[in-house]
């Protein structure tokens, strides 16, 4: 560690906050595990270069600020300036949905994704109706909380988010002429392997757009990848072959073999207009009637809660071997637990 990380470390932000350690990075700065000098309670701290601008730390203070309250958004505890540095301190969480995803095999099970997209969609639908659009959406903004809290999800770095007011969530100015991506291809914000078409397009993006977005994360977690990734192209060509690929894969195509109630998620997004608020409540009842029809339990055990148990239980590790466990992921993860558990007393007795 040179001279003035060294110095940063042994600083004391809003006189009581320490660096410990990097644990991660956001858009526009890094995240350190961070310790409160006074309470002794960890907490998460992410720190942006004054050279940044506009400052994007900011911005998103100003929004979990305005969310205060809501379920499944970070509490802020502090925000300031410290020499060269903006610095954020606010409510440590847990592992991000890509690390799960990880964790879990690269494939989420249908029960798990629907019970993520009750709550994805609940944390868009209080974003929204603050006014605010995401335009970043990715698994590793979306993390879990911790303790109690252990299966709340939350939505972080909103670094790139913005204000619409709710009066002109239409107001997009006239008709634009079709862009020549090819010849002046635009600056896409967030993510490209989730982002909207319109986001690629330069199009001023709505609460649709978010929406999109998040229908495209969902097919990822349940096919483990999307039909536009591992696309062979130079990185300045990629962008483009991105966008023609999405703009060629039609919604039949993306959702094969998925039940029918994602390609109605998506026609449902792609019918709305820049000004529709949309009907969140239908959303979440499209996969919650498919969630009762599959015969799930909302029990809160993820794909991961499962993969914890088989791990931490001596039992399960003697009792059921690698190909057993992956034969699982489709079940009720209680209904596996529970098995293993009676199987164990068994043995045992």
């Amino acid at each position: 560690m040179d001279s003035f990380m060294q110095h940063v470390y042994d600083m004391a932000f809003g006189g009581r906050y320490h660096l410990v350690r990097k644990i991660g990075s956001g858009s526009f700065g890094y995240v350190y595990l961070g310790r409160d000098a006074e309470t002794g309670n960890e907490v998460a701290m992410k720190l942006e270069h004054h050279s940044v601008a506009p400052s994007f730390l900011s911005e998103e203070v100003r929004i979990y600020r305005s969310l205060a309250g809501e379920a499944g958004f970070p509490e802020v505890y502090w925000h300031g300036d410290r020499d060269d540095f903006a610095i954020l301190v606010f409510e440590l969480l847990g592992p991000n949905l890509e690390d799960l995803f990880r964790y879990c095999g690269d494939q989420f099970s249908l029960k798990t994704t629907l019970m993520l997209a009750d709550q994805l969609l609940r944390r868009f639908e209080s974003l929204h109706s603050n006014n605010y659009l995401h335009r970043d959406i990715k698994p590793e903004n979306f993390l879990l909380g911790l303790g109690e809290r252990g299966n709340t999800v939350y939505m972080t770095d909103l670094g790139l988010a913005i204000y619409r007011h709710p009066d002109r969530w239409g107001s997009n100015g006239p008709p634009r002429p079709p862009r020549d991506v090819k010849a002046r291809p635009p600056q896409l914000l967030g993510t490209c392997r989730y982002a909207s078409i319109r986001g690629h397009l330069g199009i001023p993006q709505s609460r649709r757009d978010d929406l999109e977005a998040l229908g495209y994360m969902l097919v990822y977690f349940l096919r483990g990848s999307l039909p536009w990734q591992g696309l062979k192209a130079k990185p300045e060509e990629k962008y483009l072959l991105v966008l023609e690929k999405k703009q060629a894969t039609s919604t039949s195509e993306l959702c094969a073999d998925l039940p029918t109630e994602f390609v109605d998620y998506f026609d449902y997004v792609h019918n709305l207009r820049d000004e529709d608020r949309p009907d969140y409540q239908h959303l979440r009842s499209v996969f919650s009637n498919l969630f009762r029809q599959q015969g799930f339990e909302y029990d809160n055990v993820f794909d991961w809660t499962i993969r914890e148990f088989l791990r931490l239980e001596p039992d399960a590790q003697e009792l059921l071997a690698p190909k057993d466990v992956d034969e699982r992921r489709g079940e009720d993860a209680r209904d596996a637990a529970r098995n293993v558990t009676k199987a164990g007393r068994r043995k045992r007795g």
